[in-house]
């Protein structure tokens, strides 16, 4: 079940805070007049969150809609292609 603490809390509970999302590895979802604002995660999270996994995900999505909008071309043009320009041979 996800954490959920008011803003005050962050002030007056930080360390509470800090242990819990280290320990279980989970965020603490913080609100501002009742209304949420802020999650807070451990560093470890927030590096698995971004790091190059993310960085490679983002890629390949990038990718796939890429080719959504824009098909290719069949592979023996393609490879005709590379031939002329680099004088590959065929693969």
């Amino acid at each position: 079940m996800a954490m959920i603490r008011p803003s005050s809390d962050l002030r007056n509970h930080y360390n509470e805070i800090s242990e819990y999302c280290h320990k279980y590895n989970k965020p603490v979802y913080i609100t501002k007049n009742g209304s949420g604002d802020l999650v807070v995660l451990s560093n470890d999270d927030y590096e698995r969150l971004t790091g190059p996994k993310a960085e490679l995900y983002r890629l390949l999505d990038e990718g796939i809609e890429d080719m959504k909008k824009n098909p290719g071309i069949p592979a023996e043009e393609a490879f005709a292609m590379l031939e002329k320009e680099f004088g590959f041979g065929k693969i």
